[in-house]
């Protein structure tokens, strides 16, 4: 069993920056890969970016590639994703994401366990 806690989510304006953060216990020590999906209102969750323990292979989505930028320390076992330009439809809950498999997989089905999310807010 491995259990998730993100932190650092929270209200921006548009244009600024936030970073939020994930750590795992538990048995995150056997994990391969650690993600971030997010999910706005009235929408299904979506993939924004996942890290790969073994090499630091990293994957984005196309919305968010360019100015996002997740990182992973292994020491901690936690993970960042640092949020930069951010725009009013960057509005979500963030969560995060562990999975044992050597993919990086961009969907749910790819992870087996998840935090409770934190709340991210863009104004415009």
């Amino acid at each position: 069993q491995a259990t998730l806690e993100e932190s650092g989510g929270g209200l921006v304006q548009a244009g600024g920056s936030l970073r939020v953060s994930c750590v795992a216990t538990g048995r995150a020590f056997s994990s391969h890969v650690m993600a971030w999906f997010r999910q706005a209102p009235g929408k299904q969750r979506e993939f924004v970016a996942a890290v790969r323990r073994r090499d630091g292979g990293t994957s984005y989505s196309p919305s968010v590639k360019g100015r996002f930028t997740i990182s992973m320390d292994n020491a901690r076992n936690a993970i960042y994703l640092q949020m930069n330009s951010l725009k009013p439809e960057d509005t979500a809950i963030y969560y995060c994401a562990l999975g044992h498999a050597s993919s990086l997989s961009t969907t749910s089905r790819g992870y087996d366990y998840w935090g409770q999310g934190t709340q991210v807010t863009v104004s415009s």
